[in-house]
Formats: structure tokens, sequence, C-alpha cells
């Protein structure tokens, strides 16, 4: 089986070293320095319920509440079907969701999927008797894992800000599904929109970043990455599509300062290899600069 890198794993999800090594210590993941397939689903499970803003104290106690609940669950993040509530967790397991913590049974939407076609995508209203925005978002969340059922993930998430229009996470993965399918302006609509509900949503500047930079607004692009890092210091991805940004405005100079902070982050793997070697190509056309410059002074 394929092992992924810690440093592939960290680019892959799209985490910090400092996120990892913090679900290492609150026992949510295994340390570490390789990864198997099923690892780095276990750890993207982690990441997309920290997201949706639930602590690991929580995770960790959702988790042992569902090994006493299902006699023989190793590792219920695998095993079953893992949502969001709010602050809590529920697990869809054997055709039953359940909130392990309260011991409470909830409303499945599983076999309950609307087929949906072909562009324009067709919202359907949910009914307010049997719905709430938590689980149409886990439904989303569910259908966006299958890439047959994109259109039925991006009708989900409009069926969430019905309920919720502030649902900033709604809006994020609403923007990456559009960004996806190419459709630019509405992932840029999506994600200012999540960054208006919260300033403070860094993945939300970075993805913004990544709608201007395809459309060729590097220049706004710069500003939206440089918001990211002044958000999350030690966000590693937008360090490195800044230090892109910079080359393609021919600044090496700045771009050389993130090609820099991303290698502290990510020491191996591609990337960092990719990294070095526009730092060393930066340095060594700014060496015959110099020398160059000194000649003519000569």
């Amino acid at each position: 089986m394929y092992r992924y890198r810690r440093a592939d794993l960290l680019r892959i999800l799209r985490l910090t070293a400092r996120q990892l090594a913090g679900w290492e210590k609150a026992g949510l993941v295994a340390a570490a320095e390789d990864y198997s397939f099923f690892d780095l689903l276990q750890v993207k499970k982690v990441r997309d319920l920290c997201a949706r803003k639930v602590r690991p104290a929580v995770i960790r106690q959702s988790l042992e509440a569902m090994q006493k609940q299902v006699a023989g669950m190793e590792n219920p993040l695998l095993e079953a079907g893992a949502y969001s509530t709010g602050r809590r967790i529920a697990f869809r397991h054997e055709g039953k969701v359940v909130e392990p913590i309260a011991g409470q049974f909830m409303f499945d939407f599983a076999h309950q999927e609307n087929a949906v076609g072909s562009t324009p995508i067709m919202v359907n209203r949910p009914n307010p008797a049997h719905t709430d925005a938590a689980e149409l978002f886990a439904r989303g969340i569910a259908l966006e894992e299958d890439p047959n059922h994109q259109l039925q993930a991006i009708a989900t998430y409009h069926q969430v800000l019905e309920l919720d229009s502030e649902h900033a996470a709604a809006h994020i993965n609403l923007g990456t599904l559009y960004y996806n399918r190419q459709d630019y302006a509405l992932a840029e609509k999506h994600y200012r929109s999540a960054i208006a509900i919260d300033p403070r949503y860094a993945l939300a500047y970075f993805d913004l970043g990544n709608v201007l930079d395809e459309t060729g607004r590097v220049n706004e692009a710069i500003q939206t990455y440089t918001t990211a890092l002044q958000l999350a210091p030690t966000y590693a991805d937008a360090h490195y599509n800044l230090a892109l940004a910079y080359e393609k405005v021919h600044e090496p100079r700045k771009a050389l300062q993130h090609w820099r902070a991303y290698v502290k982050l990510d020491t191996v793997g591609p990337w960092a290899i990719h990294a070095r070697n526009q730092i060393q190509r930066i340095l060594q056309a700014d060496g015959l600069k110099l020398v160059h410059g000194v000649g003519k002074r000569g």
C-alpha cells in the first residue's frame, strides 16, 4: 500500500504542522512520519470536524462513547460516517444515526437523496419539520465525498443557506465545488460571503486568493493571501501560493521571503523541493545582478 509522508499529508489536507501536532497531543491522530491511505482519511475527518468548530476534547469523548456503544468498533471515524451537529458529533452506522455522548438517535437522510439534473441546479426546499441546517450540512459533506454526487452536494448546501444564510462553512464548501467546476464567478461570490460572515476565516481568504489568481487578478490575490497569513502565520499553502504570485509579478525578493517560510513549515516532499529550488534560483540571479552592478560602478 502506498505511504504518504508527513509533509505530503500536510500538503494534501491543507494543514499546518501545528494543527497536526495538536491533534496528536489530543490523542485523535497517532504520531507518525508516514501514513497509509486510511490514516489520511482519518486525519481528514478530524480536520473537517475541527473546521466545523467541534473541539478536539469533544471528538475524543465522542469516539470513546461510540466504541462503548458498538462492540468491536475500533475506529469510529473509519467504520462509521461521522459529521458535526452543532458542537457535537453524530455517527451513521448500520442504517441508524446516533449522537453517542447523549445516546440519542437522529433523523437519517442517507436514503432520501433527491436526484439533481444538469445545470441549472435546482434547489429542493427542505421540510422544516424534519430538517435543520446542521443535518443538511452533514448530508452535503457526505454527498461531496462522492464524485458522482457533486451536483446534489451543491443543491444541498444551497438548502443549508436557505435555512441559515450566515453558515460560513456552507459558503466555503459551495465555493470549492464551483471552483472545481471552473465557475469562478460563483466560487468568488461564496468565498466573499464567507469572509463577510466571518472576517477571521483564513481558509476563505486563501480560497478567494486562488480564484483571484486563477482569473488573472494577481495583485488582488497577493493582498488576499497576505490577509490569510496575517490570520494564520503558519499557513504553509498560503506562503507557497503567495510566493508563486510574487514570482508572477516579477518581485523575486518578496517571493524569496515566502519560499523560505514555506520550507520551514514543510521540510520534505515535492513542494519543499520546488521551494528550495526557487530559493536557490533567486539567490543566484540576485547575486549575478549584484556582481554586474559592482562592475558597472567600477
